[in-house]
């Protein structure tokens, strides 16, 4: 494990008051936490800006039934095989299958794929993410008909809508 080193931080009261209530909403259990996960952040957003090469998973989940659904995401793995490295299929139940697309490459050929994944591709029934579930998120997923959401942690929630299940990591385990 890293050595952890403390450091002092300056800043103006408005500043640290907004950053208390972000840490609130996301359920941080002190600053240290919420500041670590902030400098991740941006270094993960600046190896995207770089175009350095990233990798990671994009999880699916879906309604077998749909025959189209599964033919366009075999194409659209096919169309990005440069970058995924492997895939894997899962039966969930009768109704439900679990891909779990593993992949490396240049990080805006990944937020492509990614992103064609999520906006072009309908019939996805549940999204899992490493992050927190926000009420922006749980709009659009609403929005989109996805009817399961899984992620690190809840944020600040005001409106749970109808037809879409929401589960932390803490609620899995």
């Amino acid at each position: 494990m890293s050595e952890l080193v403390r450091f002092g931080v300056s800043l103006e009261r408005p500043l640290l008051e907004r950053f208390d209530e972000l840490i609130r909403e996301r359920q941080y259990t002190n600053r240290s936490e919420a500041l670590r996960d902030m400098i991740r952040s941006e270094l993960v957003q600046r190896a995207w800006r770089e175009g350095r090469d990233v990798a990671g998973a994009i999880t699916l989940i879906y309604d077998h039934h749909k025959r189209d659904l599964l033919h366009r995401i075999m194409d659209l793995q096919h169309d990005y095989q440069k970058i995924i490295i492997s895939t894997q299929h899962i039966h969930l139940d009768h109704d439900n299958c679990l891909e779990i697309v593993a992949v490396k490459g240049i990080a805006r050929d990944v937020l492509e794929l990614a992103n064609t994944l999520k906006e072009g591709v309908e019939g996805i029934t549940a999204v899992v993410f490493d992050g927190i579930v926000t009420q922006r998120i749980l709009d659009i997923a609403a929005e989109q008909k996805i009817g399961t959401i899984i992620g690190t942690k809840m944020g600040n929630i005001t409106k749970q809508p109808t037809g879409t299940d929401v589960w932390s990591k803490d609620d899995l385990n």
